[in-house]
């Protein structure tokens, strides 16, 4: 079919695109590029108002009309909530005179979660999805276009069509066909089996966990929730990006692909922790506590996950972005990848050379941390 059939347009509302022409156009189960997902976050005023991120969605239609391939996409007035970290080059920019916001972010808010940005399922539309995306920075006086947290698969087609490739390391759990949690503890080194057995029992002494999905989610354990959230937020970044509506809207939109972990002592929630429930992966995104109980945090954030996955058949478990004591409890590092577009030579230039230096200092870093593995020689 010719190219001239499809025509690309800019919207300011996921929402008000159809839920399932949009969802048709992935097939990976990746629950926050989902309609649902991202219309939570409309309708809750997470995004758009004086967030800062402002919904653009570019889409492609084909000649019936109807979605043919989409970029989730947002006008960006700061370099907040993205986990991904241009500050440096916004200083640079501004510092030689230029504009470095707005600029364009292809991404979920608030998310270091890997997953698809190219929203298709005709694979000949990825470049021209991507030429729109240019298009609206030079023609909108956009400095620049990121997108971040690529699915492997997707990276080739954002370098083929020139922009610059960024790398970074998460740390991801690996299920490895376990019949269960002592499985995976058996592939561990001695001492860091008795150690990981140790943390489990302290963390579960005098509390009572549960794993919470479906309509056993009720309101209160989203209140409960939100004050964990609320004193996670407050404590490293200031301001919790998500309202306490994003938590009702995702519950009633997607209470099937969320788990929720809590723990409770003598009834009431102390501690908790929401995944999100993939394809092929559960994703851990927050967590917050009442109480200081050594080793809780581990017990709700890694090792039940790992149990929810294998119990799920799930192939890994992303934990989020940074941590790197998350190492030592099974997680292993792994190369995420971001793309950028950047409109001005001099700037485009510049972040070249940077991110050459810096692609050679995260191999180093993947190399050091691969080396200490807790996996027994041979098993990881």
């Amino acid at each position: 079919m010719s190219e001239d059939a499809f025509i690309a347009k800019i919207h300011d509302s996921v929402g008000a695109l159809p839920a399932d022409e949009w969802d048709a156009l992935t097939s990976t189960g990746n629950p926050f590029v989902s309609h649902a997902f991202l219309k939570a976050m409309e309708d809750s005023g997470s995004v758009g108002g004086r967030s800062g991120w402002t919904p653009v969605p570019i889409v492609i239609e084909g000649p019936d009309g109807r979605l043919a391939a989409a970029l989730p996409s947002y006008l960006k007035e700061h370099s907040q909530g993205e986990y991904v970290f241009d500050h440096a080059w916004a200083d640079a920019f501004q510092r030689a005179g230029g504009a470095y916001y707005p600029k364009l972010q292809i991404s979920v808010p608030f998310t270091p979660a890997t997953g698809p940005r190219l929203l298709t399922p005709h694979p000949e539309l990825a470049l021209p999805l991507l030429r729109a995306a240019e298009t609206l920075c030079r023609e909108h006086g956009l400095s620049s276009a990121h997108a971040t947290f690529i699915e492997p698969e997707q990276v080739p087609l954002f370098e083929q069509a020139g922009w610059l490739l960024r790398q970074d390391i998460q740390f991801h759990w690996e299920n490895r066909d376990y019949p269960g949690f002592d499985a995976f503890l058996a592939a561990l080194s001695s001492r860091k089996r008795k150690d990981l057995r140790k943390e489990r029992a302290r963390a579960q002494e005098g509390v009572e966990i549960r794993m919470l999905r479906g309509s056993d989610i009720k309101p209160e354990h989203w209140d409960a929730f939100w004050w964990f959230y609320q004193d996670t937020g407050a404590r490293k970044w200031g301001r919790p990006y998500l309202t306490r509506e994003s938590f009702t809207l995702l519950g009633e939109t997607m209470s099937d692909s969320i788990l929720l972990v809590m723990a409770f002592m003598d009834g009431e929630p102390v501690a908790g922790a929401l995944n999100f429930i993939g394809g092929d992966a559960l994703y851990g995104r927050y967590w917050g506590a009442r109480i200081d109980k050594p080793f809780l945090h581990f017990e709700l954030c890694y090792y039940q996950a790992i149990d929810a996955a294998i119990a799920l058949g799930l192939s890994r478990v992303e934990a989020g972005a940074q941590g790197g004591h998350k190492l030592a409890r099974g997680y292993e590092p792994v190369r995420t990848v971001s793309a950028h577009y950047i409109v001005y030579e001099g700037l485009r230039a510049a972040i070249a050379d940077y991110l050459d230096q810096e692609r050679a200092g995260i191999a180093r870093d993947q190399i050091w941390l691969g080396e200490r593995s807790p996996f027994r020689k041979g098993e990881a």
